[in-house]
């Protein structure tokens, strides 16, 4: 390679790292403003947080799934192209604690939905909606994620060509996981306004033109997000001290 072509490559991988950045600290501000206005929702028209009352220990779980399975997963699977100078292998174990951290939010939102429903008066039953049984799927979906990934990235002595081989579908199946998770709380959302509303929804009163607004803050959220990670210019690139380590499509 000439020097100016060392040149022209340099130049370009600069301006992907600068784009990237801005993309990054707009996603980083939508994110922000998502768990914000879940706050703000929950706060000034469900009543706020507490463990007295059924429908008050609810109101825990959108604000945890929201800050667990969409803002921190997001930045799970943005971590190794926005830290990529870090290491490889530090890499992979901040992706792997903040799953970590992803599963005991999870786990605490996933008890508040039950226990609200146990303790209600009278009690409502669990599991029938579409939202639960998708929710249901996202979490074992993500479990499976998890275990599979500590097992073959994480445990020593796993063959370079496994690793290799079940890289994709790693890849593939985080970020659907991460679609899903985003799809299913959208859901929610909209069972929680026809719920909360019923009849007064179609009046368009202001917490459902606002929880129409959460929604879409979800969605706009979730673009950037699978832009940002499935963009290929966007990628990591390899450095010498990765040695065998695999680099993978999220990076």
């Amino acid at each position: 390679m000439t020097e100016q072509n060392r040149n022209n490559v340099l130049s370009k991988n600069f301006n992907h790292v600068g784009a990237y950045s801005s993309l990054y600290t707009i996603c980083q501000i939508v994110g922000l403003l998502l768990v914000f206005s879940v706050f703000y929702w929950i706060l000034n028209f469900r009543g706020g947080f507490g463990f007295t009352e059924a429908k008050i220990i609810f109101n825990w779980h959108p604000l945890l799934m929201t800050i667990g399975f969409i803002y921190l997963f997001a930045n799970s699977i943005l971590h190794y192209r926005t830290f990529r100078n870090c290491k490889k292998r530090d890499l992979k174990n901040h992706h792997a604690i903040i799953h970590g951290c992803v599963i005991v939010l999870v786990i605490l939102a996933g008890w508040a939905s039950y226990a609200s429903h146990i303790y209600s008066n009278p009690p409502i039953p669990n599991f029938y909606s579409l939202h639960s049984w998708l929710g249901i799927v996202t979490i074992s979906m993500f479990l499976s994620q998890f275990i599979s990934g500590f097992v073959s990235f994480m445990y020593p002595g796993i063959a370079a060509q496994y690793k290799e081989a079940i890289m994709p579908y790693h890849v593939f199946f985080g970020i659907f996981n991460f679609i899903l998770a985003v799809a299913t709380s959208v859901l929610g959302f909209s069972e929680k306004l026809i719920f909360a509303l019923d009849r007064e929804y179609k009046n368009f009163p202001k917490e459902g033109m606002f929880g129409n607004f959460l929604g879409l803050l979800s969605i706009f959220y979730c673009g950037l997000v699978v832009y940002l990670v499935t963009k290929p210019e966007y990628k990591r690139q390899p450095k010498p001290e990765d040695g065998v380590l695999l680099t993978g499509a999220l990076e």
